[in-house]
């Protein structure tokens, strides 16, 4: 009988600390369909999110990363531990995941017949007949992304809840008293949000909250066992490319904008350093081995006893790999990538690596950018500054 009390001792002492683990909090929570966008996007939405959570000193509900495949109707939801740590990110704010959230809490804090939508005005539903004009509706599950995001962890609303006039910019305004003011927690224990409360591209001042984006340790092995039994011994350069069809039709956007996308990252976001140009979207490929190997000459003469041996490429379609390789062959640099896509192990290499060349417009250089920023590791981007004005200025001015 001895061993059966240990046994029960045991388990009561688990259940007690799963129970301290997951207490409620009583300044509420704060949930949110990451819905615009692929990663880089998710990703600036991510820094803004975190910077809310804790201006209204809620929890931030970790959801998981919204994927789509290639030949899949349904996107595809994964845990957001799959990809980063979530102990770091505890330094800055509470944070659970969602998985855990709705296993061991959402049944009391967030009863099913209370779960409600938060959208900023009426959301048309894609379906005509869902649309009553007496009763207005976020539709939080309407369309692709966001049923199969709710769906994932059973998630149903039972009504909506229109925040507008109020904003998410906690960092220039005192919007956060009075989203408090409005939103109790002890009647609204859960602002669920059908989009990111965040502005994108990230703000300036949550930039710098990508130091608590900390890999997990499955990608940190993996890039590391990449670096260290592919690419030779000694630096190498990482490289960006975007050339896909979709960013060809973005690119058209150029002529017409100030800013695009992630561009604030190297003209400043009021465009103090520079205008948009065609060049700084989709640079021409005798360009990108221009500045490679400009790139590759200042590199050897400001650090010789560090000599460039390889070059690891990231790219949504052509890779130049024979390019590269060709242009590069004279001086004894190898061309890598992946031998198999993974957008996040991509990101990863390209975040070790010596040097970095990235695209101006791309959230995916941007997030590249923003970590290598937290480690003071030099980068650049391809075509800026304009050709002219970098041979008036010094060379390679890092950013």
């Amino acid at each position: 009988m001895q061993w059966l009390k240990l046994l029960i001792y045991f388990i009561s002492i688990l259940i007690l600390n799963t129970n301290a683990e997951f207490e409620r909090d009583p300044n509420g929570y704060i949930a949110y369909c990451p819905c615009m966008g692929r990663f880089g996007n998710q990703a600036d939405h991510f820094l803004g999110s975190l910077a809310f959570a804790q201006a209204l000193n809620r929890t931030l509900i970790l959801p998981p990363w919204v994927e789509y495949r290639k030949g899949e109707m349904r996107s595809r939801q994964v845990p957001f531990d799959t990809y980063f740590e979530v102990e770091p990110l505890q330094e800055f704010h509470r944070v659970i995941l969602m998985s855990d959230f709705m296993e061991h809490l959402a049944d009391e804090v967030w009863p099913a017949n209370e779960r409600i939508a938060f959208c900023y005005m009426e959301r048309k539903s894609l379906q005509q007949e869902k649309n009553n004009p007496d009763e207005p509706n976020c539709h939080a599950k309407d369309g692709n992304p966001f049923g199969p995001f709710w769906d994932t962890y059973s998630i149903d609303f039972v009504g909506s809840e229109f925040y507008g006039p109020l904003h998410f910019d906690v960092r220039h305004s005192s919007i956060a008293t009075k989203w408090q003011e409005n939103y109790k927690a002890d009647k609204w224990p859960v602002l669920a949000f059908t989009g990111a409360p965040a502005s994108f591209p990230v703000q300036l001042e949550n930039r710098e909250l990508q130091r608590y984006l900390v890999w997990s340790p499955k990608y940190r092995e993996a890039a590391r066992e990449f670096i260290r039994t592919v690419l030779p011994r000694g630096a190498f350069i990482g490289l960006h490319l975007r050339n896909g069809i979709d960013w060809v039709r973005a690119c058209e956007h150029i002529k017409d904008s100030q800013q695009l996308f992630a561009s604030p990252q190297c003209l400043g976001y009021k465009n103090e350093r520079g205008e948009l140009y065609q060049e700084l979207c989709m640079p021409t490929k005798e360009s990108i081995i221009r500045q490679l190997k400009r790139t590759i000459k200042n590199v050897r003469q400001s650090q010789p006893k560090n000599e460039v041996k390889s070059v690891f490429v990231a790219s949504d379609s052509n890779h130049m790999i024979a390019e590269l390789t060709n242009a590069l062959s004279r001086m004894d640099i190898s061309v890598h990538k992946l031998p198999e896509d993974d957008p996040y192990l991509d990101l990863a290499i390209l975040g070790q690596s010596n040097h970095f060349i990235g695209n101006c417009i791309s959230s995916y250089s941007a997030f590249v950018k923003r970590e290598r920023d937290t480690h003071g590791f030099p980068s650049y981007f391809w075509s800026f500054p304009k050709e002219k004005e970098r041979q008036q200025s010094k060379p390679h001015e890092e950013l």
